[in-house]
């Protein structure tokens, strides 16, 4: 085993930032709060609770934080049956199978929309393992979700690597101590993304894959 190849979903493997920016929206806007795309946009990749304490403030009624993650939930349900994968992503990580590597997600989706977004992907023989929301107690940037995908792989933090286009998820791959790896697909800004952590930047899953020997997967790596 040359050690565990570790990925974000939303916005790394699928191109979904932006349907959850607008589901988002629209669940804000049904409980009486106009929030703008852009500062939504920047707050995906945290778990919902997360994300509306970010958006909404410590001062807000929190009564109404279950009927915002319901309707967002719902909302984006509506997009389950045609969630875009981006291209290369299958290959990418049938290629890092083939070569050794432990593959397995580590992502705040759980349940029908994990599913979804598994379907998506289309490369569930690729995949060992999962770490969701369902299986943690805090999401990114709480190192817990990356800690847990190394268990998951039975490796230590030096043995893993992991790809994901978020702040969150530079942050939380550097506390964990696991090699970060960042993707543009997101729409993140590069120097975010290594303001963060980011030890290496690519344009999206396509140019990983294209310029794989001479990334952290490449066979220099030590084990």
């Amino acid at each position: 085993m040359t050690g565990a190849a570790i990925f974000d979903v939303d916005g790394t493997l699928t191109d979904t930032n932006y349907l959850h920016v607008v589901a988002w929206w629209e669940a804000f806007l049904q409980s009486g709060h106009t929030v703008p795309m852009p500062d939504i946009h920047r707050a995906i990749g945290l778990g919902s609770g997360d994300l509306i304490e970010r958006l909404l403030g410590p001062d807000r009624d929190r009564g109404n934080d279950e009927a915002i993650s319901t309707a967002h939930t719902v909302l984006y349900a509506t997009y389950f049956e045609r969630l875009p994968a981006f291209q290369g992503a299958a290959a990418l990580l049938r290629t890092l199978e083939g070569r050794g590597w432990r593959v397995v997600l580590a992502t705040s989706a759980s349940g029908p929309e994990l599913a979804a977004l598994r379907q998506a992907v289309g490369a569930d023989d690729a995949i060992c393992a999962t770490a969701s929301s369902d299986d943690v107690d805090h999401g990114k940037p709480s190192p817990e979700p990356v800690e847990l995908a190394c268990h998951l792989a039975g490796v230590t933090p030096e043995q893993a690597v992991f790809v994901g286009d978020t702040i969150w998820d530079m942050e939380a791959t550097t506390r964990a101590g696991v090699t970060a790896v960042a993707l543009l697909s997101g729409g993140i800004p590069r120097a975010d993304l290594e303001r963060a952590g980011a030890e290496s930047v690519y344009r999206d899953v396509a140019d990983l894959l294209d310029r794989l020997d001479d990334s952290p997967f490449g066979p220099g790596r030590p084990c």
